[in-house]
């Protein structure tokens, strides 16, 4: 299968979002969540914004989280990428 939908919460939770605004950051943009009390997404949406980067607690955090996916993920990355 080519494309296989997923859940932002999945996204968030991999890191990826962090990921993504982190390179997205360097133009000027962001990908924007509204998330409600329930940890649910109610609204996604792209933005321009004037800050650049994140915190360092936030970066670190966020390549913890990349780390732990790519090394629950990598065998299967490596079998797609020969397909």
């Amino acid at each position: 299968m080519m494309i296989s939908e997923k859940s932002w919460k999945e996204f968030r939770e991999s890191g990826m979002l962090w990921w993504a605004n982190m390179i997205l950051h360097t133009f000027g943009w962001a990908i924007c969540l509204s998330v409600d009390e329930d940890g649910e997404v109610t609204d996604e949406y792209p933005a321009r914004v004037k800050f650049r980067g994140f915190s360092e607690e936030l970066n670190t955090n966020g390549y913890i989280k990349v780390s732990e996916w790519l090394s629950k993920n990598s065998e299967a990355l490596f079998q797609e990428s020969k397909e």
